[in-house]
């Protein structure tokens, strides 16, 4: 998608380990009108799948995924990271690691927002390794939901987790792949 691909290379910022910062529009400070577009956008890819809630993790993608669950008109789940003393102990679990943060963790989902009724969508800001995709798909697979694919809003191609996950048949439509990312630019698969 050109308007992602150009916004990132206007004002995201690369950082030594292959970290790509767009804090200052999508996962910190966030420009709802252009995140509402991406949201949009993935609407318009997954429209016809009956989608009925949308998953992600906190906290990055709780506004990408809050802002296309507005065009879809379907609630929002987002797996938390942390237990709470007002969650319920009746949760779906999963383990992930980070790649941007270097931390494992121990994600949450209470039982009584998803269900085998449901058809899900799972929006995230990235994708590199596939972690936090294989914890929310098997959050979803152990509901007994039906698993309709993953909306990235960008995907680090140069790295296996995209490559791995669509091998094991999940659809994922990324709206910007990246194919290399040097501290003199970053170059996009064109699709």
């Amino acid at each position: 998608m050109k308007l992602l691909e150009e916004r990132i290379l206007k004002d995201g910022k690369i950082k030594p380990g292959n970290v790509l910062k767009v804090d200052g529009f999508i996962n910190h400070q966030i420009d709802v009108p252009f995140v509402s577009e991406l949201g949009r956008e993935f609407y318009r890819r997954f429209k016809d799948d009956g989608v009925t809630k949308i998953l992600t993790i906190e906290a990055s993608g709780i506004g990408i995924a809050c802002l296309t669950g507005l065009h879809f008109g379907v609630p929002v789940v987002f797996a938390k990271k942390s237990r709470t003393s007002n969650i319920s102990t009746d949760v779906y679990t999963a383990r992930v690691d980070s790649f941007t943060h270097g931390t494992t963790c121990d994600i949450i989902v209470s039982k009584e927002f998803l269900s085998p009724s449901d058809r899900v969508l799972i929006i995230d800001d990235f994708l590199a390794l596939g972690n936090a995709l294989v914890g929310l798909r098997e959050i979803t697979l152990a509901s007994g939901a039906t698993l309709i694919g993953a909306g990235i809003l960008i995907e680090k191609a140069f790295q296996s987790g995209g490559r791995m996950l669509r091998e094991q048949g999940m659809r994922i439509e990324s709206l910007a792949r990246i194919a290399s990312m040097t501290d003199t630019g970053i170059t996009f698969i064109e699709d």
